[in-house]
C-alpha cells in the first residue's frame, strides 16, 4: 500500500544534509524492494521495507546541514544516490554528506537524478567494451541499458540490446546495432559475444557461457536470487575451465564513480532519455510503470 501522508521535516545530524527534492528518478530497485522481491531486497526490512518512503537518485537544494557538514551550505544545488536513507519520494530527505555532490549547471534537476544508480551502472558494466568487440546488454531499453548502449558504442564495439518488443525502436534510435525480443528469440543461442552486461539475470550459467566468445566476459547486475547464486557459484568455476569469465557486478557508489557520466551528460557526449515526468502523488504509477517494464529509459518524479 502506498499512500500520501504528513510527516514531520527530518533535521540533519553529524554529517548529514536535509534536501529540498526537486526530482527523484525510479529506479527497478525502488519497486523491488516495495515488492519485496527479489529475496535480497528484504535486507535490513524483512516483513517491510526498512525505510517507508522509497527513492535513492534525488537532486534539489540543501536546505540545512549537519554541525560537521563542510563541503555544502543552504542553497547549493545537489544530487547522489541516497541508497541507504532514500526518502527521495517527499519534499524533504535526509543524506550523508558523503553521498552528494554538487550538480553540473548544464543539467536539470530532473536530467541529474537520473543518473547516479544508472550511469555507474552503465560505466562500470561496459568497461572492457572496444573496438572489434561484440556487446549485448539484456534489459537495455531501461535507465541503465540507455546508457550502456551509448557508453559501448562510443568505445567502438559492436552493440546487441535485449529487451521486449516494444523497446526495439527506442534500443535502435540510442544507438544498439542489433535487437533482440527476447519474447521471441533466446539471446544466448545468438552470439558469440566478448562481453555481456545483464541487467535482469534469470538463466542458467551453461547458457550463458554458450552466449560468450572465448575470452569473453559475463556481468550481471540484478536478477533473481537463484540466478545470481549461480553465477557466484556454479559460474565462476565453468568460466575458469572454458577461458570465459562469469561474475556478478560489484557496482561501487558514491559521486567519485557517477561524476563522470554526469560530465558526459553535461557537455552533451550522452544523452539523458527520460521517458516520462509524474508527480509526487502519481508515485505508485511511476513505480508500476518502471517495475512492469514499459519504461523507455528514465522516469522522473518532480517534487518542486
Amino acid at each position: 500500500m502506498l499512500r500520501i501522508e504528513n510527516v514531520p521535516r527530518p533535521s540533519p545530524t553529524a554529517r548529514q544534509v536535509l534536501v529540498k527534492i526537486a526530482a527523484t528518478s525510479v529506479n527497478l530497485s525502488d519497486w523491488e524492494t516495495l515488492q519485496g522481491s527479489p529475496l535480497y531486497s528484504r535486507i535490513g526490512g524483512l516483513r517491510s521495507p526498512a525505510r517507508r518512503t522509497l527513492g535513492s537518485d534525488i537532486a534539489g537544494w540543501v536546505d540545512a546541514v549537519g554541525p560537521d557538514v563542510t563541503r555544502f551550505r543552504p542553497g547549493d544545488e545537489v544530487y547522489g544516490d541516497n541508497l541507504i536513507l532514500k526518502g527521495g519520494f517527499a519534499e524533504y530527505a535526509i543524506a550523508p554528506e558523503s553521498v552528494l555532490t554538487h550538480k553540473p549547471a548544464a543539467l536539470t534537476f530532473a536530467e541529474a537524478s537520473a543518473i547516479p544508480q544508472a550511469g555507474v551502472i552503465a560505466w562500470q558494466g561496459t568497461t572492457g567494451a572496444a573496438a572489434g568487440k561484440r556487446v549485448l546488454i539484456n534489459g537495455a531499453g531501461g535507465g541503465s541499458g540507455s546508457f550502456a548502449i551509448q557508453l559501448a558504442k562510443q568505445l567502438g564495439a559492436e552493440v546487441t540490446g535485449v529487451d521486449n518488443a516494444s523497446k526495439l525502436d527506442f534500443m535502435r534510435s540510442v544507438g544498439a546495432d542489433n535487437v533482440i525480443d527476447y519474447r521471441r528469440e533466446d539471446f544466448t543461442r545468438s552470439g558469440p559475444y566478448d562481453l555481456i552486461l545483464d541487467l535482469v539475470a534469470h538463466r542458467s550459467v551453461f547458457a550463458y557461457r554458450r552466449a560468450l566468445a572465448p575470452g569473453g566476459r559475463y556481468r550481471c547486475v540484478g536478477g533473481s536470487v537463484p540466478a545470481l547464486l549461480r553465477v557466484l557459484t556454479i559460474g565462476a568455476a565453468v568460466g575458469r575451465l572454458t577461458d570465459r569469465r562469469l561474475g556478478v557486478l560489484a557496482v561501487k557508489e558514491g559521486p567519485t564513480h557517477f561524476e563522470p557520466v554526469a560530465d558526459r551528460c553535461a557537455t552533451g557526449n550522452l544523452a539523458i532519455h527520460i521517458d516520462r515526468t509524474f508527480t509526487l502523488d502519481q508515485v505508485p504509477e511511476a513505480l508500476a510503470h518502471v517495475g512492469e517494464g514499459r519504461a523507455l529509459g528514465k522516469v522522473i518524479v518532480a517534487v518542486n
